[in-house]
């Protein structure tokens, strides 16, 4: 059946679509500056001034000195480490913790879920932070960066809701054949829920891409800086001198500024690639997560 839709209605969906395309392009626009910037002549790229929608020259210079930089290669390597480590360590204790919480009969079960939601409200603060972790001999050492931060609160009570939404009949089958709870979970339970699952390697993935203020924090060994450390150095800190020793010293300004959006670029690229291929359960697996049916 069509209906004859009002002006109004049409209006506003015209300035939806408006609205909807300015805050598309305020939002890509600043990554594209980089993109075109990062292949510039760095020479015409300090002396420009405005929008930039094009190339000023083409130039892949500054990124043959980031990929020539040991600090990048080792950032890539250790952030890596971080990130294939420190998900596997959150989905598992994510996961553990969601399952008991969402099934019934558990002993303490409601009290323990407020002790967890507690922390969501108050917290430490810093200092008792570091010295705690201190205290464990995680300081200076990868750990550090990985077991402080197993699991996430808010993304516990997601994976939650999506297992408590899972039939109770489901693990009471498998009990009966002698399922252990172990086996229920990842037999059963996890294999039912990718959508949340890889919602969890997005959200979990990400955090410990772009994680840099731990490491600023616990590491002093710079061969275990992360790479959005090494990032946070070359923009923040004026570490491009490293990597422009080999230029004159006319020219080291303008080559540090195409080599910071060079790094930029470098840092974001690989996430970009992997986004598209989670994106197709990121809203499947937040509804499921949201509302328990």
């Amino acid at each position: 059946m069509i209906t004859k839709r009002s002006a109004g209605e049409i209006v506003f969906d015209y300035l939806n679509i408006i609205l909807t395309a300015v805050l598309m392009l305020l939002t890509i626009y600043p990554f594209v500056y980089v993109a075109f910037a990062s292949v510039s002549s760095p020479t015409s790229l300090v002396a420009h001034r405005g929008i930039l929608l094009a190339p000023l020259g083409f130039e892949l210079g500054s990124y043959v000195m980031v990929f020539k930089n040991p600090m990048i290669t080792a950032g890539y390597i250790n952030t890596l480490i971080y990130v294939i480590l420190g998900t596997c360590l959150n989905l598992l204790m994510t996961s553990l913790a969601a399952y008991v919480l969402s099934r019934k009969g558990y002993f303490w079960k409601n009290f323990i879920m407020f002790y967890i939601v507690f922390t969501m409200i108050f917290g430490g603060g810093l200092i008792p932070f570091y010295l705690t972790v201190k205290q464990l001999g995680m300081v200076d050492t990868r750990w550090a960066l990985i077991i402080p931060v197993a699991m996430s609160t808010y993304n516990m009570i997601i994976m939650r809701t999506s297992f408590a939404a899972i039939p109770d009949s489901m693990e009471e089958s498998a009990k009966i054949d002698g399922a252990s709870d172990f086996t229920v979970l990842f037999r059963i339970i996890i294999p039912l829920s990718m959508p949340v699952i890889a919602v969890m390697i997005l959200f979990y993935g990400v955090y410990h891409w772009n994680a840099w203020f731990n490491a600023m924090i616990f590491l002093r060994n710079r061969e275990l800086y992360p790479l959005q450390l090494v990032l946070r150095e070359i923009l923040i800190a004026s570490s491009t001198d490293t990597m422009t020793t080999t230029v004159s010293g006319l020219d080291k300004e303008p080559v540090g500024e195409t080599v910071k959006y060079a790094t930029i670029m470098v840092a974001t690229l690989p996430i970009l690639f992997i986004y598209p291929f989670l994106q197709k359960y990121f809203v499947k697996g937040i509804m499921i997560g949201a509302l328990k049916g």
